[in-house]
């Protein structure tokens, strides 16, 4: 057969069987994914593959496949992810890839612990101390310099045993209470109190002390003040009675006071019920001078000793002296002509700041020797 009588023969002379063939032939069912391997789902089956494209137009039905399997790959994939991702959180630090252990704080150490596993956690974290800021000096007591070995000791002699002080008589406004007192030196730079003639008509125990601020009758009592001592009850016979007194400087008690001892104020007058004031008087004290070799005199403020002087003596002498920054022991000795030793003896247990013995801003020192 020549070439013109092929392209003449039209399909249906074509050889036996094969037109046949061709008109038979079916596209081939699209397999479920169920169906599919995995190696199918990911890359496709043969009947996937496009044939030569011979029309322009695209075939519905492969568009249909690929939209159908686009899903299934979608979703495998997603799900092979997640194993993935699963794996490497269970058993990453066991698989080495958690990478290096995170470095300890800067505030903590590690101390390595005896047989611990190479691959595991091998030091337990402790505390490093933190270093303390550095603040003011310590205080300690204040100590003479040893240039005041070589003088003599400071000292304020005592007032002689026996030498009364002050005394006098105290009477209620209505008469119902009486007694006498006074207060004599006990030759060890202490002083006792003592009470005599109480007489009282009142039905319920009297009792008296020494106080700095003067209170008025029928107030009742805030503070019991210095030497308080009950004088007793009701009596006609006269009594006696004393104390001693808690300080070596009784100058600054300026009142005597007289006050109710009541237990209760069940069934007792308001006026004469439990520290109820009976009967206030002032004290007049005469203490004699004491002989010392302490005698401060004022140079001027100078360098380490600028501070005030508060208060004098009646003989211009500096009584109260005020601390300034910086000032020192040696300094301020040294403006009011004093030892070391005799402003520590003027100011028992004075605190002092490092080895310059600086004072503290704002303490008010003792000049007085018969303040001491």
């Amino acid at each position: 057969m020549t070439d013109d009588d092929r392209d003449a023969q039209g399909p249906d002379d074509a050889p036996d069987g094969a037109g046949q063939r061709d008109q038979h032939r079916q596209p081939a069912e699209p397999r479920q994914p169920a169906e599919l391997s995995g190696h199918e789902m990911l890359f496709g089956t043969p009947d996937d593959d496009p044939e030569p494209a011979t029309d322009p137009e695209p075939d519905p039905d492969t568009d249909r496949r690929r939209g159908g399997l686009a899903l299934p790959i979608i979703a495998v994939t997603v799900a092979v992810v997640t194993v993935v991702a699963a794996c490497f959180v269970v058993f990453g630090d066991v698989l080495g890839s958690a990478g290096q252990p995170t470095a300890e704080p800067a505030t903590t150490s590690a101390t390595a612990r005896p047989g611990a596993a190479q691959f595991g956690p091998s030091a337990t974290p402790t505390p490093t101390p933190t270093p303390t800021p550095s603040g003011e000096p310590t205080p300690r007591a204040a100590t003479a310099a040893p240039v005041d070995a070589d003088l003599p000791a400071p000292s304020v002699a005592s007032v002689p045993a026996g030498t009364v002080v002050t005394e006098g008589d105290v009477r209620s406004p209505l008469g119902s209470v009486a007694y006498h007192y006074r207060v004599v030196a006990d030759g060890s730079n202490g002083y006792d109190v003592q009470y005599s003639g109480f007489t009282s008509t009142l039905p319920v125990p009297v009792s008296a002390t020494l106080i700095d601020i003067a209170p008025s009758v029928g107030d009742g009592l805030t503070s019991y003040g210095v030497g308080s001592v009950l004088l007793g009850g009701p009596t006609s016979a006269p009594t006696s009675g004393g104390t001693t007194l808690g300080t070596s400087q009784p100058s600054y008690l300026g009142t005597i006071v007289t006050y109710s001892s009541a237990p209760s104020a069940d069934g007792v007058p308001l006026e004469i019920g439990p520290d109820k004031v009976l009967a206030v008087q002032s004290v007049a004290w005469s203490i004699p001078p004491r002989e010392t070799n302490i005698a401060p005199a004022d140079s001027g403020p100078a360098s380490l000793a600028a501070g005030t002087v508060t208060s004098t003596t009646d003989a211009g002498a500096p009584r109260r002296y005020l601390v300034s920054p910086n000032d020192t022991t040696d300094a301020v000795a040294a403006r009011f002509g004093i030892s070391v030793a005799a402003l520590i003896y003027l100011n028992a247990g004075l605190q002092v700041l490092d080895d310059e013995q600086r004072l503290f801003e704002g303490t008010t020192l003792n000049l007085d020797p018969a303040s001491v």
